[in-house]
């Protein structure tokens, strides 16, 4: 039995000194979108990827379509077709105005725990144009604006550890609208599961009414408030 405590303890405590590295990678051009999603831990010993090679409007309905596989690498990728309606969209930032109101001093659990996260590289190009020269220079100004303000929050809030590489592209001829964005952040495990405790701790009385099916539980009345 001691034995068996003395492991359970050095696994928990290397779970939570484990780093979780986190990859991005967007990509957008004119109407094609394509987002990918890599979770690795132990040096790439454990690997998730999430992949999503569709993202469009419906033409038929007014829904948002989205392609997922995702998976272990050796495992069998589970591929998936999903479509969100404009309700789904409602509801979830209903939910997510619930569940800022819900917790107290959440702004403050939230900043302490991105002090903790770290971007190791940040990639952002975009290439511009609207087939006008003259409102593509404007354009191309007001992206610069948006960006600059973009890395200052997020230099702000999380740890830079290389200068980001940004760039704008203008096509005074053609219209064309592209854009690259590759990040990879880590953190420790144990800083986002203290996070964690501390939402369940300063969360108030009562149970908020979340719309959507991952939250509705959490609305039960029958389950008791922590």
């Amino acid at each position: 039995m001691l034995i068996a405590l003395i492991i359970l303890i050095l696994l928990f405590i290397i779970i939570i000194i484990t780093k979780l590295k986190i990859l991005l990678h967007f990509t957008h051009f004119n109407d094609d979108d394509h987002l990918k999603i890599e979770i690795k831990a132990w040096f790439g010993l454990i690997k998730y990827k999430i992949e999503m090679p569709l993202i469009k409007i419906d033409d038929d309905s007014p829904t948002i379509v989205v392609k997922q596989q995702k998976g272990n690498e050796s495992d069998s990728i589970k591929k998936d077709t999903k479509q969100y309606s404009a309700k789904y969209m409602l509801d979830s930032m209903h939910d997510m105005r619930e569940l800022l109101h819900s917790v107290v001093s959440i702004n403050r659990i939230i900043k302490k725990f991105l002090r903790k996260v770290t971007i190791q590289t940040l990639e952002w190009h975009t290439t511009i144009g609207i087939g006008d020269a003259a409102y593509t220079g404007m354009l191309t100004g007001a992206f610069w604006a948006v960006k600059g303000s973009i890395v200052g929050v997020v230099s702000h809030f999380m740890r830079l550890k290389s200068f980001p590489n940004i760039t704008i592209t203008p096509q005074f001829q053609v219209a064309v609208s592209q854009t690259t964005i590759s990040c990879m952040i880590y953190f420790r495990i144990g800083h986002a599961m203290l996070a964690g405790i501390k939402l369940i701790k300063y969360w108030k009385g009562g149970r908020a009414r979340f719309r959507t099916k991952p939250l509705a539980a959490l609305s039960n009345n029958k389950t008791k408030s922590v």
